[in-house]
């Protein structure tokens, strides 16, 4: 399992239309291939900043299937006029789990 990571600043005073995009967007992910779960997460100390995080089954199912599909570029329609700047997107696995 992978997951994918991407934290994005989006634009103040819009926390709950971008929260309902996310949640609409939720279908999208849910019918790609080799996806398993969809967590918004939102900053506590900077609460302009969200993290999304994906888990894939595998890391093509995002890099390869994902990115060239027609529901990331639905993704973007929903979610991108909420963004600020930058956004950052990494991969991780996890390597040990204490609980």
């Amino acid at each position: 399992m992978f997951y994918e990571i991407v934290t994005i600043p989006i634009k103040p005073d819009t926390h709950a239309a971008f929260e309902a995009a996310i949640a609409e967007a939720v279908p999208l992910f849910q019918r790609s291939r080799g996806c398993r779960s969809l967590r918004l997460e939102r900053s506590v100390e900077n609460p302009d900043t969200y993290k999304v995080v994906i888990a894939w089954e595998t890391l093509e199912d995002h890099t390869v299937h994902f990115t060239a599909s027609e529901e990331i570029q639905q993704f973007r329609k929903l979610a991108g006029g909420f963004v600020a700047g930058p956004t950052h997107m990494e991969h991780v696995r996890t390597v040990l789990t204490g609980f």
